[in-house]
């Protein structure tokens, strides 16, 4: 990588509302804090196309709310130039892996490294669990599994 090329990270869950939006918003809000802005190109998408065009989930929305974190984000399905540009793939569980590899494999240029964000959290919980169907502590134990993760991500990549 170039010196002063900036790096790129995308955030992958099913449907985009939900983990994806919020591990995106932490990130964003990580970088800010470092005043490295200018050097990521940061983003979040589904493997799905269930809720395109949707705005996160409302819950979700509270708890960025309640850690004073930003979200603005309108739900999107992963393109093929997403596995093109992006040096980072991070999704959130096994199925949202399985999809991603399988869907890369299509991809002639694929450059993005996809893995599990929580291979990046220092308490080893590998996977973060959809909130979708549960209620708002599911919520804050996704933001806090992503803040852990993403801080991590970012130390080691930045």
């Amino acid at each position: 990588m170039a010196a002063g090329e900036a790096k790129s990270v995308l955030f992958v869950c099913l449907g985009n509302i939900c983990r994806s939006p919020i591990a995106e918003a932490v990130f964003r809000k990580l970088v800010a804090d470092e005043k490295l802005e200018q050097k990521w190109r940061i983003d979040s998408a589904a493997t799905s196309a269930y809720e395109i065009g949707s705005p996160p989930d409302y819950r979700g929305q509270n708890c960025m709310k309640k850690h004073g974190i930003t979200m603005n984000h309108i739900a999107r399905q992963i393109t093929k130039e997403d596995f093109q540009t992006f040096d980072h793939i991070l999704c959130m569980d096994e199925s949202n892996l399985r999809d991603l590899n399988r869907k890369s494999n299509q991809v002639k240029d694929c450059k993005a490294k996809i893995e599990l964000l929580g291979t990046y959290d220092p308490q080893k919980q590998l996977i973060i669990e959809d909130p979708y169907y549960g209620n708002e502590k599911d919520f804050e134990t996704v933001y806090e599994q992503c803040l852990r993760c993403c801080k991590a991500f970012l130390e080691k990549y930045h």
